[in-house]
Order: C-alpha cells, then sequence, then structure tokens
C-alpha cells in the first residue's frame, strides 16, 4: 500500500472502525488486491451519509486515496476481503460465484451503532471472477446511483451509493456502445453476508462453519439476539425483513431484475443493481432484464421470487437445525407481506392505516385503478396523496378509467390524511420519476459532453421528494 498522504487525521470523531468480520473471514472470505487504476477522478461522494459514519470530513485527495486507491483505513481491514458465496440464478444452483468484480474494503458503526459495511463493485478481478475482467462501466456506476437515491426516497430498505471514481480504462461490453468508460464504485451497505453465503457452507456440509456464521449474523446485525434454536431464529428474522423488502418494491413500482439468491442480503436490504427499472404502471409482466425471457422476476412476481429465495436459504439452514421450526418461518411470509404491503401503501399514499381489512380494500381499489386505467404510478401516488381529491383527467373521461377513479375515490374518503401538502415538492407540475427515458438522457449528458449537472440535479430533486414523503 501507498504511504498516507496527510500527516494529520482527518476523521471525524464519529469515525468508528469494527471490522468484526475477522472473527469469520477465514470461513467466508479471501484477501485480495485492488486493481492498480490508470486514473482516479472523483465523480460522486455522499456526503449526507458519510456523515453518519465520521467520514464526511475527508478531503477529496484523501476520499480518492481510501475509495480510489483502496488504501486502509485507520483500524479496519487491513486488506480487502472477497466473500465467498453460491447461489440460485434464475434458479439454477451455480457453486462458481463469490464477489467476482468487489470486495468488502471496511466496517464501521454509524450514528445509530449500526455495523455497516463499505463494499466495491469495479474494484479488480478476484479468484471467483472467472473469465470476467473484474471492472465496472461508469454507467453502471451511473445507473446505482440513480437507483438507491429513488429507491432510498421511497422508503425502501436499499444500499447507498458512497462513492463513484472514475478510473480511465475502456471496456467492452455487450449490453451497452463500447469503448466505454470505467469506473469503481463504493456501496455502503448493513452486511454482505447472502443466502448464497449460508448455500456454500450447505454445500460444504460444514455444520461448524454454518453455526458460527448464523452466529456472527445474529451477533453484528441483529442486536445479538439469542434462542435455543438459532438458525430458526435467524430466519425468523430474514422473513420478517424480506416480506417487508418484497412489499416496499411493489409499492416503490420497482423491479429488481435479477432477483437470485446470491443477491439477497441476510438484513433484508435491496443491493446490486443491475438491469432495474422502474414500471410506468401497475403491469404485473413488466420486466427489467432483457435476458429474462421468462419473466421470473417481473414486477409482480416479485414477492414471490423472494419467497422462493428463503426457501432456499431454510433448506440450507436445515444443516443445524429439524425442517418443522424452518416451515413455520416460511409460512409467516404471506400474511407479513400483506400486513407491509398495506401500511407501505398507506404512507406512500400518505393516509392513516385502517386495518387490514380496510387497507386491501384501499390497495385493491388503487390497483384497479393504475392497471385498468391506465393512472401511472408515479401519477397516482402524486395526485391523490394525503386529503388531495383531484378531479378526474380528461383522459380518463369515458369507460372504464373515470368509474374507477371515482370508485378509488369513494374508498379514499374514509381515509384520514398523515402528512399534508406543504411540502414546496406537492406543488409542483409533476412528480419525481425514473423511468429508462430519464435515466438514459441523464447517461447521454455525461456520454456525449461530459455534462454531470443533470445527474446531480436528478439526485437533489429525488432527495427533495423524499424530504416530502418523510414529512
Amino acid at each position: 500500500m501507498t504511504a498516507d498522504p496527510q500527516a494529520t487525521s482527518p476523521y471525524a470523531q464519529a469515525y468508528r472502525a469494527d471490522p468484526a468480520i475477522l472473527t469469520i473471514a477465514d470461513a467466508i472470505a479471501h484477501p485480495v488486491k485492488a486493481a492498480n487504476f490508470p486514473q482516479a477522478v472523483l465523480r460522486f461522494r455522499n456526503d449526507r451519509h458519510a456523515a453518519t459514519v465520521g467520514l464526511e470530513t475527508l478531503d477529496d485527495k484523501r476520499w480518492v486515496h481510501h475509495f480510489g486507491r483502496f488504501n486502509p483505513m485507520p483500524g479496519n481491514l487491513p486488506q480487502p476481503l472477497a466473500l465467498a458465496y453460491h447461489g440460485h440464478q434464475f434458479r439454477v444452483y451455480n457453486p462458481q460465484i463469490g464477489d467476482g468484480r468487489g470486495f468488502l474494503f471496511a466496517q464501521l458503526r454509524d450514528d445509530r451503532d449500526r455495523l455497516l459495511d463499505l463494499g466495491t463493485k469495479g474494484s479488480g478481478q478476484t479468484p471467483f471472477s472467472r473469465d470476467g475482467d473484474g471492472r465496472l462501466t461508469l454507467k453502471g456506476a451511473v445507473r446505482e446511483i440513480l437507483a438507491t437515491e429513488m429507491l432510498e426516497a421511497l422508503g425502501v430498505n436499499t444500499s447507498k451509493t458512497f462513492s463513484v471514481i472514475e478510473t480511465g480504462e475502456s471496456l467492452w461490453r455487450g449490453d451497452e456502445p463500447s469503448p466505454t468508460r470505467s469506473a469503481v464504485l463504493v456501496r455502503m451497505s448493513h452486511s454482505h453476508i447472502r443466502f448464497g453465503t449460508f448455500q456454500r457452507i450447505a454445500y460444504e456440509d460444514d455444520e461448524e462453519k454454518m453455526a458460527h456464521v448464523v452466529r456472527y449474523a445474529l451477533d453484528t446485525l441483529y442486536d445479538g439476539q439469542t434462542a435455543e434454536n438459532e438458525a430458526a431464529l435467524l430466519l425468523n428474522l430474514a422473513v420478517e425483513r424480506m416480506a417487508d423488502l418484497a412489499a416496499s418494491y411493489m409499492v416503490a413500482g420497482f423491479v429488481h431484475g435479477v432477483l437470485n439468491t446470491d443477491n439477497m442480503n441476510i438484513t433484508g436490504e435491496s443491493f446490486d443493481y443491475g438491469p432495474w427499472r422502474f414500471a410506468p404502471k401497475w403491469e404485473p409482466g413488466f420486466t427489467a432484464a432483457y435476458f429474462d425471457h421468462a419473466g421470473l422476476y417481473a414486477f409482480a412476481r416479485q414477492p414471490e421470487a423472494i419467497h422462493w429465495n428463503l426457501g432456499q436459504l431454510a433448506v440450507a439452514l436445515r444443516l443445524i437445525s429439524e425442517a418443522p421450526p424452518l416451515i413455520a418461518a416460511l409460512e409467516r411470509f404471506g400474511p407479513l407481506y400483506q400486513e407491509a404491503l398495506a401500511r407501505r401503501f398507506c404512507w406512500r399514499l400518505g393516509v392513516v392505516p385502517q386495518g387490514l381489512e380496510h387497507d386491501r380494500v384501499l390497495v385493491g381499489a388503487a390497483e384497479a385503478l393504475m392497471l385498468k386505467g391506465g393512472v401511472g404510478i408515479d401519477d397516482f401516488f402524486f395526485s391523490w396523496m394525503g386529503d388531495a381529491t383531484p378531479a378526474c383527467p380528461a383522459a380518463l373521461i369515458g369507460e372504464p378509467g373515470e368509474a374507477l377513479w371515482a370508485d378509488f375515490g369513494a374508498v379514499k374518503a374514509g381515509y384520514a390524511p398523515a402528512r399534508d401538502r406543504s411540502h414546496s415538492y406537492w406543488h409542483g407540475d409533476a412528480p419525481q420519476s425514473m423511468l429508462i427515458d430519464e435515466v438514459e438522457s441523464i447517461w447521454a449528458a455525461i456520454a456525449e459532453r461530459d455534462d454531470w449537472g443533470p445527474l446531480h440535479a436528478k439526485v437533489a430533486a429525488v432527495r427533495s421528494m423524499g424530504e416530502a414523503l418523510a414529512g
């Protein structure tokens, strides 16, 4: 590693290193080195979340020193770790995967005392790269910024794009014009322990290792909770988080695109954004990945996919648990999902929930209006938020749109507002959205003119929407 470029400590007092993963690193990780990139041009730094971990005081030189050159942080991991895991990819088991273009760089505590990971994407080859070059396109990094910012604003439990640094290499890719620019991304996550981590241990048939990693997850990610059957406890906690995540995707109108078991975090946090899309309308069959020909991870199938993945986690945990308590945990998913869907729907709509029975009628009327009436998801929530009773748009006059609009209005009339429309966001002409044409336009400004203004303007606008919803 290169010498430290500064003699004085630039870290805020809130910085608290906690490389807890070292207690299980021998079981699930391999030490690696970052690629030596020809350039390191800082393009995006997330000071809002850096402030939660005491890193907002770093100047740009120090920021690049850590997140472009990957020199160790004080008291943290002495060397990056590529994590090992297996996974079902489109429901085909693959034992030949792991962190192929990323690694865990650091762990630290935030201002809520949560253990957070700083992990990478595009940081170079690892023992798991196979034939890959270990790199990330700059467009892929920009897309991840936009996905995480929009999802966070919409209340989804998501990883945060912490840093993007352009690395000066030309990459060839089959799914975008090439050669294209390269980048290394750092994401902040509440753990990188995946369902596939446990699948790999089960594949190895190592009971001691499984118990050790389960205990690590409970100790570091779930406040040290204990139970006689710790595997069943962890599965129950994961079911609760994943049911809420599935509901949050639906209410956000989001399609992840690649809901494989290696893309499922044991804390229920969404991460790893490749071919994602936001659905323009409530279209059940809407897909994000061009290669998802069967629609396995289509918009309306995401809850099913997440539940299936939890089933594979349960199969792995059978190594150290009897089946009945694991089955009982899985059976909780459906009711928990319905409750979370109603709760999150009312939250985005800005109304006080009335209980699951009433709220399911509200959700059903809204789905009918968006599906059969053709009302866009973002337009729907923007128009009806809080105490609003908007007039039926001219485009919907006539059957079935006008009747569906009236039906929803009648149901919503019984709900008290939980949020007012005083924030300036609600006085705009249109809602914030993140549809594919907008994403491509933002990227085009960068690719054609190196103009980063539209990206930064979009991030600011999305964060303003998040403030309006949080209020």
